[in-house]
């Protein structure tokens, strides 16, 4: 193993860090300036916010590309809008408002009283006035506008209501499973004796943008100050509501930044202060969280400056980076507080950044790649969030190592002279542990270092020794072994997709209506629409025909078809009119003659694209029942795509497309979880890669590969039982995940390797020593980075509190339980180095201080200073 090292990176990039850190520690005032100038500079380009702003839902939570996109494009091609509106023939939601009525006790809708209630409010409804009224912005139908079924049904009278014998789901050819829902039949028939909802729909002409605009915001603000009244409860939507709550979303965390920014402040300086008012860092730590909001500023400033897109899951993004800076803070600290008190800033600051440097690099580097490989997802949602993290963290490691550096430096010249945190006024110097306020800068008189802060004592006396214990490690492994059979039992359960009502906030008019709309109207799901797109199709063949009929008969026989509708068909009318006027479709010439004047009687001259005498294309319906949840959702759509293809192996063959505008959302079941394993398998690749460069000894790279998959493993098994579903918002987080079971197992790895103790147990010790508590200062930083987001009134941002804080435990136990306890079971895993180390004689306490005094310098005979 003394051959196998690959160390060819670390060690030059650890002496480039050494020479920085010298030259930070001699010029503090100029990269302080400097970096201060430039996030001041770059954050001016928070003037174009909101300009840049990309919060449209479609845009940035459906896949590019994705197929119904796709689809869409060829139905709006081929059906234009027309003069007479059909909801059933949208290519799009349409522009709408909608209500959806229940008893308030939930009881039969159907009676004289709610009706009485549910006429005065269409009445008001259509009374709206916004600059122009209901009756001129409507979508009409032969002139009038599109009104309820269940309305005309009674004719507007409530009385009506009582004696109708409605049936259900069509009545008198009229499909009603979208206005009554909660449905209930009298015996052995389809008439309705009662129902839980009503629903009445409200469509606008989509042309007339500007003024539907308006009229919808009229209709909510009308709904928003309605009074309920006594006998009926009132659910309202638009179809502009999930836009607006989504917007509503994102300003609704940003109360929650100052709160954050305290905590994180507060912890840091709570975890790096000492009683001795020299030695203690309370300056180092708030400083150290100014420049994580200073990396937030410069790196999101460049890209609203470059004009990149800014999505509302960027918003989480400053949570995240604040603790990945305040992580780095603490190494940065703890490699300080290990040199020599007695020697200048430069020198300490230097050997602080040789130690630390390539810690940090490493973990920065597999964040930021990470985050630039979450380039490759097809949701632009996603996009927008990791260029925005991967450039911010950037900063934040340049920050890091020059504003923070010299705060670290100032910080190290008033502990060389002897000077009060506060007051910065010289104290006398500690003759012991520099206990209380009139006296300060003790440190260990033969180790010439500060004092072990009580944590770092903690993990190097008692948890590491006890960390290496035979049967510690056995309970540690069998620990082990159930958290993988929990996360795999966890994966197995995984459901995918975004659902759209978690995109409003929780307790909005959005959220209501939607549950309402999931407990009464979910027995029928959409009408999907069969488009046949080859032109080549010659329908008036019998054998074309009957190849149509056993495609139509597959869709009807898929499970979340309705087997008791039958398809609308405007070929079957066609030919049931043929027989009728003694047509004979059988016969191109004849079929085509009367084809025009059919469609315009019959009202199919929406689905057939009958030009120049040729069919380009036709389409058809087929009713779905049961579509409830997203699995639903996915079935279905499957199911529809599958069979779709299949009907182009038929012996005449029937090319034809799936669409329904609900497909655009359904798309990102078809690439969540392929482009999620792409993601995490690209991702782990090349933080391989990165660790067999930069740590010394490839066997602990490899383990580091495996705290990846293992932390992975963990938080996507968990998440599952945690009722979060695997969807674009979970899968930004795990690509967090990634970079953040690298920053733990490097920093323990590193550790381990760079140890010049002999044995792997001593190794393992002297690692968690040195990083067990900076591990668990920067774990505790980061979920108090993002803990606030448990309060969010958004299922967005509760998901990414949710996975962050998975991320963030797993992580921390990989790193200071986990990983030590693996490493000693292969004893060869070590920095080759140390064999050289370990070949020299051994010496006298006294002899071997003169030898490092001699080492040191000559180390430093360029320079009494710096390297």
């Amino acid at each position: 193993m003394a051959k196998c090292k690959t160390d060819c990176l670390e060690r030059p990039l650890s002496l480039a860090f050494e020479k920085l850190g010298c030259v930070v520690g001699r010029y503090p005032y100029v990269f302080l300036l400097l970096s201060s100038f430039v996030a001041a500079v770059l954050g001016a380009g928070f003037i174009f916010l909101q300009e840049r702003k990309a919060n449209d839902i479609e845009d940035q939570f459906t896949p590019v590309n994705g197929p119904a996109k796709m689809e869409r494009a060829f139905v709006v091609q081929n059906f234009p809008p027309s003069e007479e509106f059909s909801p059933l023939r949208l290519s799009s939601e349409g522009t709408y408002a909608s209500l959806i009525i229940t008893d308030l006790c939930g009881k039969n809708i159907l009676t004289e009283a709610a009706f009485n209630d549910i006429l005065e409010l269409d009445r008001r409804v259509k009374n709206i006035t916004t600059g122009n009224t209901f009756q001129n912005l409507c979508a009409k139908t032969k002139g009038n506008c599109t009104s309820n079924p269940i309305l005309d049904i009674i004719n507007y009278n409530a009385t009506a209501i009582v004696s109708s014998a409605i049936t259900y789901p069509k009545n008198n050819g009229i499909f009603l499973g979208a206005a009554i829902g909660g449905v209930a039949l009298k015996p052995d028939s389809s008439e309705i004796s009662s129902a839980k909802a009503v629903r009445l729909f409200y469509f606008l002409d989509e042309e007339k943008t500007e003024e539907s605009s308006e009229w919808l915001k009229g209709f909510l603000e009308l709904l928003s100050n309605y009074t309920q009244p006594e006998t009926v409860h009132v659910s309202y939507f638009t179809s502009v509501s999930r836009q607006n709550e989504l917007e509503t979303n994102s300003d609704s965390i940003i109360p929650l930044f100052s709160v954050t920014y305290f905590l994180a402040i507060t912890i840091s300086i709570l975890s790096c202060s000492r009683l001795d008012p020299v030695r203690t860092k309370v300056w180092v730590a708030a400083f150290g969280v100014v420049s994580a909001g200073l990396a937030v500023l410069a790196g999101f400033g460049l890209l609203l400056f470059c004009g990149v897109p800014f999505a509302m899951t960027v918003a989480t993004a400053p949570f995240l980076i604040l603790g990945i800076g305040v992580d780095d803070m603490f190494i940065m600290i703890s490699c300080w507080q290990k040199t020599e008190v007695d020697k200048a800033v430069e020198v300490r600051l230097a050997e602080t950044y040789k130690e630390a440097g390539v810690s940090i690099t490493i973990t920065t580097l597999t964040d930021v790649l990470a985050f630039y490989i979450g380039l490759l997802t097809p949701f632009r949602s996603v996009q927008s969030f990791c260029m925005y993290t991967s450039t911010a963290l950037l900063f934040c490691y340049v920050f890091n190592i020059t504003f923070f550096g010299a705060c670290l430096a100032f910080n190290g010249r008033r502990e060389k002279g002897n000077r009060h945190w506060l007051t910065c006024m010289r104290v006398p110097e500690a003759s012991g542990g520099g206990k209380g306020c009139c006296a300060g800068g003790a440190f260990d008189k033969d180790t010439r270092k500060e004092f072990d802060m009580p944590m770092d004592s903690f993990f190097k006396k008692y948890y590491g020794p006890f960390l290496t214990r035979a049967w510690v490690k056995a309970l540690v492994c069998l620990i082990y072994a159930g958290y993988l059979a929990v996360s795999i039992y966890g994966c197995l359960q995984m459901q995918e997709g975004l659902d759209l009502k978690h995109l409003a906030v929780d307790g909005s008019y959005v959220a209501d209506y939607y549950h309402k709309e999931d407990e009464y109207f979910s027995d029928f799901g959409p009408n999907v629409m069969l488009v046949i797109k080859d032109e080549r199709f010659q329908y008036w063949k019998p054998t074309a025909r009957k190849s149509l009929d056993l495609c139509l008969e597959r869709f009807q026989n898929l499970t979340m078809a309705d087997s008791g509708t039958e398809p609308i068909s405007w070929l079957h009318e066609y030919v049931r009119f043929g027989q009728v006027a003694s047509i004979d479709v059988d016969n191109e010439a004849q079929f085509k003659s009367n084809l025009t004047v059919f469609l315009n009687r019959s009202g199919f001259s929406q689905d057939v694209n009958f030009t120049n005498n040729h069919i380009h294309a036709s389409r058809l319906f087929v009713q779905t029942v049961n579509v409830r949840t997203a699995i639903d959702e996915k079935n279905m759509l499957n199911a529809f795509r599958d069979t779709a293809a299949e009907c182009g192996k038929l012996q005449t063959p029937v090319d034809l497309i799936a669409y329904h505008p609900a497909f655009i959302y359904f798309d990102q079941y078809a690439v969540i979880v392929t482009n999620t394993i792409q993601n995490v398998v690209v991702a782990t690749g090349v933080m391989l890669v990165i660790s067999l460069l930069l740590i010394p000894n490839p066997l602990c790279s490899l383990w580091v590969t495996f705290a990846i998959a293992s932390v992975i493993v963990g938080v996507a098994g968990f998440m599952a039982l945690w009722d979060v579903s695997l969807d674009s918002v979970s899968m930004i987080n795990l690509v967090i995940c990634i970079g953040f079971s690298v920053d733990f197992s490097a920093h323990i790895s590193y550790a381990f390797v760079s140890s010049e103790k002999r044995s792997a147990n001593e190794k393992a010790v002297d690692a968690v020593a040195k990083l067990g508590y900076p591990i668990v200062q920067g774990a505790m930083s980061t979920i108090a980075g993002v803990v606030v987001l448990a309060a969010a009134q958004s299922y967005i941002f509760r998901t990414f509190f949710k996975i962050m804080f998975l991320v963030i435990l797993f992580g921390a136990v990989h790193g200071v339980a986990f990983i030590p306890v693996f490493l000693t079971f292969i004893g060869t895993c070590s920095d080759s180095r140390d064999k050289k180390k370990q070949t020299l004689p051994q010496r006298s306490d006294s002899s071997q201080k003169s030898i490092n005094a001699f080492v040191i310098e000559n180390h430093w005979s360029a320079d009494p200073d710096c390297p």
